[in-house]
């Protein structure tokens, strides 16, 4: 269980490809993830070339350490798989998470850049990659090899004043 307390958020990566073994790894831990009613929504575009990792970037103001990632993964809710439409977002924080997880037990980093429910950042999505208008854009990964200082470690964010015993 080290590699939840050690997970930190990685934004920058050395110049060294993720290999086709652990980006596989990453997808499985995603698709192990919990779901309401087993629905497992998830889709996921996986992009390494250059030219779409620097169109990625443009996202937002917060995502532009994807230009500079040997990878990121596009994680889209299709709705074909929804019986529970307003549990997607669960589901899908669920396989991100399980993705971020993997990546530091790989050894490798992520950050999460958030995409839904912001109109903009799905939009913009759905037209880079052309999406049908039943997947809906939730969240890029960048992952890499963590740069020297960007390493995980632990760092206590325990605060027993959040915790409340059978009433508030």
């Amino acid at each position: 269980m080290d590699v939840i307390f050690n997970r930190r958020s990685i934004r920058r990566y050395k110049k060294q490809a993720v290999e086709p073994d652990k980006v596989e790894k990453l997808l499985r831990a995603a698709m192990q993830a919990p779901s309401a009613v087993n629905q497992q929504p998830w889709e996921f575009i996986v992009v390494q070339n250059k030219g779409g990792l620097e169109r990625l970037a443009g996202i937002s103001a917060y995502s532009k350490m994807v230009a500079e990632a040997p990878l990121a993964i596009v994680l889209l809710g299709n709705e074909d798989r929804m019986r529970l439409q307003h549990h997607w977002e669960q589901d899908m924080a669920a396989a991100a998470q399980n993705i971020l997880l993997e990546a530091a037990y790989l050894g490798l980093g992520g950050v999460w850049l958030g995409v839904a429910p912001m109109k903009d950042r799905m939009d913009l999505i759905s037209e880079l990659y052309g999406l049908k208008s039943k997947l809906r854009p939730f969240c890029v990964i960048p992952i890499g090899y963590p740069e020297e200082g960007q390493e995980h470690k632990y760092v206590d964010r325990f605060d027993s004043n959040r915790v409340h015993y059978e009433v508030y």
